[in-house]
């Protein structure tokens, strides 16, 4: 290295940026860089990137690859990066030219429209903080837990993410094409290979549905419906129909394949529930969780995530002890509707097994139930919702197993 180049540079220069080429060189260790914008790697770049010591990963959650899990025990606050956001599709992700994009409303309306994506986005947007979950979230904590202590919070409960979306409200293209008072209910179909459809209540639409495009500050990505979706608060995720293409407006449920096939949860005595579609209050602990080992006794903070599709959870209770006691947690801000909510609770371990539970209220006053209790109700065959409480075992050697009674 020259003499010059180990000047030190003055901070008027830095600022300035007259000196960039040669503050590459000194920072760098190089002479002459050819980059001015390398500066102990690339300070510079049309797309951030993560520390290389922080390396958060989805997971698949079948072996189908039909979707991928959240690591929420990963995450700090309650918004998910957009490119660590659960998804799940059921016939691949479509590649679609946003430019031949259009989205067509019709049936029981005044006036049948067809929107391009420009059109959609001249209309005032509406922007909210809201989770999504699908109704199948937890499944394996419901069916063999026993099967599924060495399981992250991200393997038994990551088909959930909270994000800001932005898009314009449904209930102002409903006013827009004159929806009939006889329309009771309206078909959203997606342009995937499954040409994914649900009913849903014309209600919501008049309530806080959006047909979203931006999602945590930039448009939506492919896996969650590119260039526009369906996005529902609260409802379960198949509801959210992505990449939607046509919405049509009629006095009854169209009974879809996804609504009669799938997306009914059985009950005992042969009989189901339909249209479920409103996720129940829930809470999952990420911390401590398998894998993690505390390494001594002391003080500890029990952390987690709580929701529900209902509101605003506006209380969650842990458990040390197996729940046979409970205390409350502190709800950390901010605290939104239909939103994941942060919960903390210190914790003071004295070296012996403990059962670690958590137990969320919404507003409506709806509680998580125990797993006995929501199995009485809803029977060992169901298949979507489930929101009891979850478990984990802190082991005498600081280990931590999900579900194990200490």
């Amino acid at each position: 290295m020259t003499k010059a180049s180990k000047r030190r540079l003055s901070r008027r220069a830095l600022l300035a940026g007259t000196a960039s080429a040669v503050s590459a060189g000194v920072l760098s260790g190089q002479d002459n860089a050819s980059d001015p914008t390398k500066v102990q790697g690339e300070l510079a770049t049309e797309v951030g990137e993560r520390s290389r010591h922080e390396t958060p990963k989805r997971s698949y959650f079948s072996s189908a690859r039909s979707g991928s899990n959240t690591p929420l025990q990963d995450l700090e606050g309650t918004i998910t990066p957009s490119d660590l956001h659960f998804e799940r599709h059921h016939g691949g992700i479509p590649d679609i030219d946003p430019d031949n994009y259009s989205l067509l409303i019709h049936g029981m309306v005044k006036q049948p429209r067809v929107y391009t994506l420009p059109e959609l986005k001249r209309f005032p947007a509406r922007a909210m903080t809201r989770f999504l979950e699908c109704s199948g979230n937890g499944f394996r904590t419901y069916r063999n837990p026993e099967a599924n202590r060495e399981k992250t919070p991200q393997d038994i409960e990551g088909l959930t993410s909270t994000s800001e979306w932005v898009g314009v409200p449904l209930k102002t293209l409903f006013e827009e094409v004159g929806v009939l008072p006889e329309a009771k209910w309206f078909l959203a179909e997606a342009m995937d290979a499954a040409v994914m459809t649900r009913s849903i209540p014309v209600e919501k639409a008049w309530d806080d549905a959006i047909i979203a495009y931006g999602q945590n500050g930039e448009a939506i990505r492919p896996e969650q419906g590119y260039p526009a979706r369906l996005f529902l608060p609260g409802f379960e995720g198949s509801s959210n129909v992505k990449w939607i293409r046509r919405i049509e407006l009629a006095a009854e449920p169209f009974m879809s394949r996804e609504e009669t096939s799938k997306y009914t949860d059985p009950l005992p005595g042969g009989k189901a529930r339909m249209f479920s579609f409103v996720m129940d209050a829930k809470s999952v602990i990420t911390y401590p969780a398998y894998p993690v080992k505390l390494p001594d006794q002391g003080f500890w903070e029990i952390k987690g995530l709580a929701w529900s599709g209902r509101g605003k959870i506006v209380r969650v209770d842990i458990s040390t002890d197996g729940g046979r006691s409970w205390e409350k947690a502190e709800l950390q801000n901010p605290v939104l509707p239909k939103c994941h909510t942060r919960f903390r609770f210190g914790w003071e371990w004295d070296g012996r097994p403990a059962t670690l539970m958590s137990r969320a209220t919404d507003e409506t006053g709806q509680t998580q139930p125990t797993l006995e209790a929501l199995k009485q109700v809803r029977g060992e065959g169901t298949i979507y919702h489930y929101n009891h409480i979850r478990a984990w075992t802190v082991r005498g050697d600081g280990s931590v197993v999900f579900g194990e009674k200490a």
